[in-house]
């Protein structure tokens, strides 16, 4: 199982507390939490990846073990902590300001 926090909004859109879990075949990537993370809640489908490209919407960004995994490839297994569900893997809406 992975940990996935998601950013209030999403919450309220998916109807869900600040973390859910999701079951990933393989190593976890980006992607593959991605893939069942919009599988286990379709209201989700487009609202962190564009629907065409399937990627990043620019507001929002990926952490994993505090470290930005915004541009990192897709498919790049995430860290074992993460892969383990003891860190979460996290989606974070960006913020302006300095």
């Amino acid at each position: 199982m992975i940990r996935v926090v998601l950013p209030p909004h999403l919450r309220t859109l998916a109807r869900v507390g600040s973390e859910v879990t999701v079951t990933v075949e393989g190593p976890a990537s980006q992607r593959s939490i991605l893939d069942a993370l919009e599988k286990e809640y379709p209201m989700l489908g487009g609202t962190i990846r564009d629907h065409v490209t399937r990627k990043r919407r620019p507001f929002l960004r990926f952490f994993a073990c505090n470290e930005d995994w915004s541009f990192e490839p897709e498919e790049t297994p995430l860290p074992e902590l993460v892969q383990q569900g003891i860190e979460p893997f996290m989606i974070v809406g960006a913020v302006a300001g300095g």
